[in-house]
């Protein structure tokens, strides 16, 4: 068989197709915020008009104000200190909410007396108002760890649910035929329950990370942990800084997408591996 054809003359073309697709993405990404931008500079626009170059620092600031706070926020070390801290407390309560609400959701589908004692508990989490269980669970520990709490027992519920449900729409002819071969567990859980599980695990994550990112930053400005991205929006309000208001609140929901989006790429990375 011949090599295939390397030659440096196939580069250029290599590297305009990518640069190609690149292009193509951005056109497909870039409409929607440039569209929201616009609207939120015309309305920033139109309270400026009303209240005479009175009203955008307390109602509406504009986009530019914003961008150049923000800047300015994160040339500092109070921003990356909160940034890090909030991403550090709620990631843990994420991964124990995870491990938790999976656990629970295997407890209840294997054994009925579980699902008759627990199944309540874990609906009245999910029902319950999260402002009752962050003043509880401020009054009960540390004011540092409130948002981890919250976020694992936001979590908790959506993984259960997800996965009991998923549990259950397993194929059973499919373990009929594991169990006919003698399958070990341990292979009938890979080979079976995995890849049957993937899309509610998917459902699961995406879920229950916005979650619990919001959830954490919620009980961050009632509890006030110091740095949080909660602490820092609280005193915003405090002071009635709008423009570092919305410049916070940019950070918080970014970051919210950037660890969905992780998840996702980690999920998809799983799931390869469960194909091989």
């Amino acid at each position: 068989m011949g090599s295939p054809d390397i030659s440096p003359s196939r580069l250029p073309l290599q590297r305009g197709g990518v640069c190609s697709q690149i292009g193509k993405n951005l056109l497909y990404a870039l409409p929607a915020p440039a569209f929201w931008l616009g609207v939120w500079q015309v309305c920033a626009f139109l309270v400026d008009r009303r209240l005479e170059g009175r009203g955008n620092e307390l109602l509406l600031p504009y986009p530019a104000t914003v961008w150049s706070v923000l800047t300015g926020l994160a040339g500092t070390g109070e921003f990356w200190a909160a940034v890090c801290s909030s991403l550090g407390r709620i990631a843990l309560g994420l991964v124990c909410g995870l491990g938790l609400g999976a656990l629970l959701a295997v407890l209840t589908c294997a054994s009925r007396w579980a699902d008759r004692l627990l199944s309540p508990a874990i609906r009245v989490v999910r029902a319950a108002p999260v402002a009752s269980f962050i003043l509880l669970v401020l009054l009960w520990t540390g004011r540092n760890n409130v948002p981890a709490v919250i976020a694992a027992m936001m979590v908790v519920p959506v993984v259960w649910d997800n996965l009991s449900r998923g549990i259950q729409a397993v194929d059973k002819k499919l373990l009929e035929l594991g169990r006919a071969c003698r399958f070990p567990r341990i292979k009938i859980v890979n080979l079976i329950y995995l890849p049957s599980l993937r899309p509610y695990i998917l459902t699961a994550l995406t879920t229950a990370a916005g979650l619990a990112w919001k959830s954490g930053v919620a009980a961050e400005v009632l509890c006030l942990p110091e740095p949080s991205l909660g602490q820092r929006i609280y005193y915003t309000k405090y002071y009635l800084d709008i423009p570092e208001l919305f410049a916070w609140t940019a950070v918080t929901v970014a970051l919210s997408l950037i660890l969905e989006r992780l998840l996702r790429l980690a999920l998809a990375r799983w799931g390869r591996g469960w194909a091989a």
